[in-house]
């Protein structure tokens, strides 16, 4: 017999936060305290409505909704060193913000150099504290392996002092392919369980075990949740359901994780942004905490 005490509603708990007998605004009031208490980070999204990547971002737009961020934030992470998002860091650091940043990788070398060369000089700079160098290019098939590879020691080699570097992408890529989990400083994982069709009731227990698969293949190294959320509309995917509800249960879920476990996150994400519906279906539209108005959404 091997009955304890302790455990007997372990299930109930690694399923997450209870919302049985709890009305909208009660969750309401435990998101905005979660809020107000603050972030480890939030994923940048300063496309406004009508703009989409290749468009170039001003400065006023960055300012203004870094302003908004920046009183639940204590990180900031960015996807692309070029067409104004290295501006982000700049004036996240002037706004006391700390920051991963990202040089985005793709199909074209003229692009990758100059995301690299962009990242490079911002770390020159200061104004890099974690370097990711592409996000999700396994995935995408954008580059093989080797390509990333040579990317990732280039920056490692040039970047200035203990900068750490790491690459992004989901939580089973670093344990398919080792030499980019070897090459890596720190292990930057996607966490989705909304895109395995898990069901809202079992999605924290299941990130949990997103994250323990990644932090296994990174034997001893840090683990940063760089990416996780959940759509507040949309079309399903098998069992997990975008509605209000379960956004505001899934932030809430993952915020208290995130804190009670120290484990660094990186929220998916800060504004809705209406050009992803191309790329994800209706879903890509409504992942932000802000709507694409810049009004808290819960």
């Amino acid at each position: 017999m091997s009955y304890r005490a302790g455990k007997i509603k372990s299930l109930i708990h690694n399923s997450g936060f209870s919302v049985e007998g709890k009305s909208d605004e009660d969750l309401k009031d435990i998101f905005k305290d979660l809020l107000d208490a603050g972030l480890h980070g939030l994923c940048s999204s300063f496309y406004e409505e009508g703009q989409k990547p290749g468009d170039q971002l001003t400065e006023k737009q960055i300012r203004r909704r870094l302003t908004i961020m920046k009183p639940h934030i204590e990180w900031i992470r960015t996807f692309s060193c070029t067409e104004g998002n290295e501006l982000i860091p700049v004036i996240a650091k002037e706004m006391g913000i700390k920051t991963l940043v990202g040089a985005w990788l793709g199909d074209d070398s003229e692009v990758n150099e100059n995301e690299v060369l962009g990242l490079l000089k911002l770390a020159e700079e200061g104004y890099v504290d974690i370097a990711a160098v592409g996000n999700e290019v396994m995935y995408r098939k954008d580059l093989t392996e080797e390509e990333l590879l040579e990317f990732m020691y280039r920056v490692k080699k040039e970047l200035p002092g203990s900068i750490p570097m790491g690459y992004v992408d989901a939580y089973y890529e670093f344990s398919h392919r080792p030499k980019i989990t070897e090459a890596c400083d720190v292990i930057l994982t996607n966490c989705y369980p909304y895109w395995e069709g898990c069901n809202i009731d079992y999605s924290l227990m299941y990130m949990k075990q997103m994250y323990y698969q990644a932090r296994d293949a990174g034997g001893g190294k840090p683990v940063i949740i760089t990416e996780t959320g959940w759509p507040s509309k949309g079309e399903g995917l098998d069992g997990a359901i975008p509605s209000h509800e379960n956004a505001l249960k899934y932030f809430i879920n993952a915020q208290k994780w995130s804190i009670e476990d120290n484990i660094p996150m990186f929220y998916f994400s800060s504004f809705d942004e209406s050009w992803k519906v191309g790329a994800e279906g209706d879903v890509g539209a409504y992942w932000g905490i802000w709507d694409k108005d810049e009004e808290l959404k819960f």
